[in-house]
């Protein structure tokens, strides 16, 4: 079946479809069409991304919700959930990201138009943390230096690049939602580091409970070996750790980021990095991404970089995308869901959704303000 002249419609069998889906190619989760596809009630329409909205106004038109992907980089401007696009879909309820970050989703317009934002959070929270555990450890070994000096011919002596252990140091985290407190456990157990955390929507108690004691940002700057950011891009952690930041660090200490780009300034941390003000850093995610092979940041044998692929496993791919699937049914279905990204938009989403579906979906339980540290 063709939606339009561009887009491809997935029904599996021939009850009549009242719920529409739309996602953009490739950005489709793992398993998706196929979860979608048992049901009757619901059909998915796949558009291109070259598409102009008027080759889909019938999709945009009539759809209920979106399966968005998350990265700001590989999605045209003109698909992401922004003022432009919310015009053309005015039944639209449900914006549903692939993964844990929404940067592709103008949070505020959602809720001002009473739309629902959901995200898959812990559903990669095993693979970034078990990225971030590697990083870690490549970098007190020194383990990509040494890997570039051998591969070079440069290596004159291996004691040149002695390294150090992560056994009993302290890890600092700043966000401790699903990710963060994986590592916490992780680091905790396998090597007996000392976590502190840095959450400002968690208490003391909780923090304790996830594994990990409850500072100040400056002072896990100060007292931390390691330091792993691990909370999403919001208004309010853009550009959280700049130049005074990387200044609070020890020199012996390492920075790790696996979140989100422009949390962190890049022109702030070539400068600390080339003043030795601290002694690497592992880079998963930039403001740019993929990052230019002349990037600044790629000059240092110090600093690991990886683009954008902790949590691109097999098994976290999987399961990303049953989650999204199942969340998408329940929340369509006026099912609880868990993973909100806005729940002050329950008022006005549920009057709509009312008005859509002709019954009230039922409200999540009461949550802790915790969506803007939460991965």
């Amino acid at each position: 079946m063709r939606a339009s002249n561009r887009g491809k419609a997935f029904p599996m069998n021939n009850t009549v479809n009242n719920k529409r889906v739309f996602c953009v190619v490739p950005h489709r989760p793992v398993g998706f069409a196929e979860i979608l596809g048992k049901r009757g009630d619901v059909r998915l329409d796949m558009i291109e991304q070259a598409s102009p909205h008027a080759a889909v106004a019938e999709v945009l038109g009539a759809a209920h919700a979106y399966q968005i992907g998350s990265a700001r980089d590989e999605l045209v401007r003109h698909y992401q959930a922004q003022a432009e696009l919310l015009q053309q879909t005015p039944n639209l309820l449900i914006v549903s990201t692939n993964g844990a970050g929404y940067d592709t989703v103008d949070v505020k317009t959602c809720t001002a138009r009473g739309i629902l934002v959901v995200n898959q959070s812990g559903g990669n929270a095993e693979a970034v943390a078990e990225h971030v555990i590697g990083v870690m450890l490549c970098l007190i070994k020194r383990v990509g230096e040494s890997d570039r000096a051998l591969r070079a011919g440069t290596l004159a002596r291996r004691m040149d690049y002695i390294g150090g252990e992560a056994f009993g140091r302290t890890l600092g985290i700043v966000g401790l939602g699903n990710v963060g407190r994986r590592i916490a456990e992780l680091a905790g157990t396998l090597l007996r580091m000392q976590v502190l955390a840095y959450d400002p929507y968690l208490d003391a108690a909780t923090l304790r409970a996830r594994g990990a004691a409850k500072v100040e940002l400056d002072d896990l700057l100060r007292r931390s070996d390691f330091v792993s950011i691990n909370c999403p891009l919001t208004d309010e952690t853009r550009m959280m750790i700049g130049a005074r930041q990387y200044a609070l660090m020890q020199p012996t200490a390492y920075f790790i980021t696996t979140a989100r780009g422009s949390i962190h300034d890049e022109e702030a941390l070539e400068a600390a990095l080339r003043d030795r003000k601290i002694a690497g850093a592992g880079l998963d995610v930039w403001e740019k991404e993929p990052p230019a092979a002349q990037h600044p940041l790629m000059k240092y044998d110090n600093v690991i970089v990886t683009p954008h692929m902790a949590g691109v496993t097999r098994e976290a791919r999987t399961r990303m995308g049953q989650f999204a699937a199942e969340q998408m049914l329940d929340a369509l279905d006026g099912k609880p869901v868990a993973r909100i990204v806005n729940p002050q938009v329950w008022p006005r989403y549920a009057k709509r959704f009312e008005h859509a579906f002709g019954f009230v979906p039922q409200e999540p339980p009461a949550e802790p303000n915790w969506h803007a540290y939460e991965k």
